[in-house]
Order: structure tokens, then C-alpha cells, then sequence
């Protein structure tokens, strides 16, 4: 599927920055690939002080993560083989295990999940709803939340745009995660980042410590930024600046308004907006055109038109010259 096999690096940089783990923390990717997202994450904290766990379906892939994981001295990071969403192995007695920071860029609605057996989960994983059998993204994203610590866990998940506004049981679970106080930021990045899909992606930041009972319970806006028009582009794929990246980590962490750019949204708005989160709806980006002066447009078309006049007559008497 679509995003499911290949990360280029700034991304995995950005999602780790945005997340921010801090010296001693438990950094945990459910669908962690050749490992470059958890990678990025231990780099955000001085002589990568932070404990790494990972769990990848695919055997391969699974064999190359724990490989980087040696090369980069990560030795110690538990990386299980299985798959997270119908399988979870990183867990503890009968309970899944709890992490500080809960980070991915799972593949993009993936088909045929295991939605008929989320009904019957152990862990109770999906009591917010089901997301549909056809589009695993929820259920990546609810697994994600569940094994953030409470009230104190951060997640930063990449998400194709249409989880932001797909309808169903999906509005259902990010109804359920708004009204919960979870959802912390929408980052809307441009098209053509991935060299196996075209289509622009989001980054979404959820915060259990907003929830109730957590130091930041009172805040209750969501910040958007539209970071969508904002590239280097290149001839097969766009990539993005160490200037842009920055742009995005500092105005998420200030949680700057910026027009056109970045804007805080109150919890009302979005409810108005029967919890659509597309992000046009909130950042407004349009330009508006310039206004165009029919005089002086009619004046330069006259302009124009006398000067083709004399090109002719020159063209006309250079021509009786030539003899034929």
C-alpha cells in the first residue's frame, strides 16, 4: 500500500521533532519499517537516552529493523514481529504496554485490517467505533493512542488526508477523540513527498496529557497549519528545506497564528464543523487577485496593436524590394 515501505527521511525528522521526546523516556513504534522513524527519535534526545520499541508484520523488513538498530548502537531495542493491530506484542501481563511517546507513519488505509476481530479485542482497543475493514488508518491511530501513558503520553502519527474528514464510524472515532481532549495539532504537508504515492499527507499530534486529569486539561484548541504550499520542488519528488521543517516544529511548539500559515482552533469551531477537520475550513489561504485596470489594459492592447500596424507597413515595403 501506498507509504508503507519507504519514509523519506525529513519526514520521520519532522514527526520526531513534533513529538519531542525527553531524556529517559519509552519511544514506541507499532509499525516501525527498517526502524528510521524510531531512529530519528532517539536522535531528538542528548546520547539517545530513551528506551526504543518497535513491532513490524512484515519478517523482512522486521530483520533490517533490527539490524539499523545495531548499527546505529540502539542494541537493547525491543523489536517484536507480528502484526500490531490484530497481534499486539509489546505488552505486559495482560495489559498493553504504556509508552511516554508513541510515534508512526503506518501504511495508508490499509485493506482488510482485522476489522471483524476488533469486536472481540482483549484490550478493548476500539470502544470508540470500528473503523471500516476497508481503511486500517483509525485503527492504527486508536491502537497508538491506547498505548500512550494517561494523561502524560504524546503521539505523532502521518495520516493520508482523508482521515481527516471521512465519514462513518471514522467521524464516529474522531468525534470521540476531540470531545476526549486528545487531539493536539493537524499539520497539512505538501504533495509528493513519497516516491510510491503522490497524494499529500497530514500529521496528526495527540496529547493524553489535555485529557482529564493532565497538567494541560484547560487547553482545549486544536492548531492547524497548512504547511501544504511549502517546498523545495524537485523533478520526481518534493522534499522539504531545513528552514520549512523548523518553520513547522516552532510554530507547533509556540503554537503560533500565522496568516495564511497557522491558526489555533477553539473546540466550538470544530464542533460547528460537525468535526471535519480539514484543514482549508480552518486556514484560510486564499489570495486574493489583483485588481486589473480595464483602462490600462485597453490602452496597452492599443498600444500593441499600433505597434503590429507599423511592424506590417516595415514587412510590406522590405518585401516590394526583394525581387521575385
Amino acid at each position: 500500500k501506498a507509504g508503507e515501505f519507504f519514509t523519506p527521511l525529513m519526514v520521520p525528522g519532522l514527526v520526531a521533532a513534533l513529538a519531542a521526546p525527553q531524556p529517559g523516556d519509552t519511544v514506541c513504534d507499532p509499525a516501525c519499517g527498517s526502524g528510521g522513524l524510531l531512529i530519528q527519535a532517539a536522535r531528538q534526545v542528548p546520547d539517545g537516552n530513551v528506551a526504543l520499541f518497535g513491532q513490524e508484520t512484515n519478517g523482512s523488513t522486521w530483520a533490517l529493523c533490527r539490524m539499523n538498530m545495531f548499527l546505529h548502537s540502539f542494541d537493547s531495542a525491543r523489536i517484536e514481529w507480528g502484526d500490531t493491530l490484530n497481534n499486539p506484542l509489546l505488552v505486559s501481563g495482560d495489559s498493553l504496554m504504556k509508552f511516554d511517546i508513541v510515534v508512526a507513519n503506518p501504511p495508508f488505509s490499509l485493506d482488510k485490517w482485522g476489522a471483524e476481530n476488533a469486536a472481540g479485542d482483549q484490550y478493548r482497543r476500539f470502544t470508540r467505533g470500528i473503523p471500516p475493514k476497508s481503511k486500517g488508518d483509525w485503527a492504527f491511530i486508536t491502537h497508538m493512542v491506547e498505548t500512550a501513558k494517561t494523561q502524560k503520553g504524546r503521539v505523532a502519527v502521518v495520516v493520508p488526508h482523508g482521515v481527516l474528514f471521512r465519514g462513518g464510524t471514522e467521524l464516529k472515532i474522531r468525534q470521540a477523540m476531540i470531545e476526549e481532549n486528545l487531539l493536539d495539532a493537524v499539520i497539512g504537508l505538501p504533495a509528493n513527498l513519497f516516491p510510491t504515492t503522490g497524494i499529500p499527507v497530514a500529521v496528526m499530534v495527540f496529547d493524553r496529557s489535555r485529557e482529564k486529569g493532565g497538567l494541560r486539561e484547560n487547553e482545549t484548541d486544536v492548531l492547524f497549519i497548512d504547511a501544504s504550499r511549502e517546498f523545495v520542488q524537485g523533478k520526481k519528488q518534493n522534499t522539504l528545506s531545513r528552514e520549512q521543517l523548523e518553520k513547522i516544529v516552532s510554530t507547533y511548539r509556540g503554537r503560533r497564528t500565522t496568516d495564511k500559515y497557522s491558526r489555533s482552533v477553539p473546540f466550538s469551531e470544530i464542533k460547528e464543523n460537525e468535526f471535519n477537520l480539514n484543514i482549508p475550513r480552518y486556514v484560510d489561504t486564499y489570495e486574493e487577485e489583483e485588481e486589473i485596470d480595464i483602462d490600462e489594459v485597453q490602452k496597452e492592447i492599443d498600444r500593441l496593436e499600433a505597434e503590429l500596424t507599423s511592424v506590417r507597413a516595415q514587412m510590406k515595403e522590405k518585401l516590394s524590394k526583394i525581387r521575385r
